[in-house]
């Protein structure tokens, strides 16, 4: 379980979509915002941890049809939230909430996981190499996922806090268009490479 503890902390840390998108709305809208959408991820997790115990997500991955399906829909949704990072109008000053005021924050992050296929690829080859036994193993499964979650929530409202703290100097004219381009083109990016993933379960 330690060996586990700290692998799971490891990849948490590790920069990818979830970083991207609490980056981006933390900055854009604040702390309220950037706290939805970190717990909209960690319940995505908690969906594919469901999946994975329960089967469902190697029959989909079993499945060319189904799998190619959420590849699509979820690259294209990363290229829209990247595309719409470079249309959308700057923040004229740091106030809550302004940006995006119909507070979907939870939802893009719930969709953001649980469309992206590789984030079942993960749990259903990362989790089953920590249980110890066949006959506990649904149970194992749910603990292991559960304490996914667990760290990836306090990371997360760790980094919110942080970036909240700094947020009025990320909202300065010149360094809000760089980092919202910057973010853009990191979700553009992830949306294309997930295109080209390959159902290796």
């Amino acid at each position: 379980m330690i060996t586990y503890l700290v692998m799971t902390f490891f990849v948490v840390l590790s920069p990818g979509i979830d970083t991207a998108l609490i980056t981006k709305r933390t900055i854009a809208n604040g702390k309220k915002e950037g706290l939805q959408m970190a717990f909209g991820i960690t319940a995505g997790s908690i969906v594919h941890t469901l999946a994975a115990t329960l089967g469902i997500s190697m029959l989909i991955l079993q499945s060319a049809v189904a799998f190619t399906l959420l590849k699509w829909v979820g690259a294209l949704y990363l290229i829209y939230l990247g595309i719409r990072s470079f249309i959308k109008k700057p923040i004229e000053q740091p106030t809550e909430g302004k940006l995006f005021n119909h507070g979907h924050a939870f939802k893009e992050g719930l969709l953001s996981n649980i469309l992206n296929p590789k984030v079942a690829i993960f749990f259903i080859t990362f989790l089953p190499q920590f249980v110890t036994a066949k006959e506990t193993a649904m149970i194992e499964l749910l603990m292991m996922g559960s304490i996914y979650a667990i760290v990836s929530i306090l990371w997360f409202v760790c980094y919110v806090f942080f970036l909240y703290y700094v947020r009025k100097w990320l909202l300065s004219p010149q360094v809000q268009g760089y980092m919202e381009k910057a973010t853009g083109i990191v979700l553009v990016g992830f949306g294309i490479k997930l295109l080209f993933t390959q159902n290796e379960a």
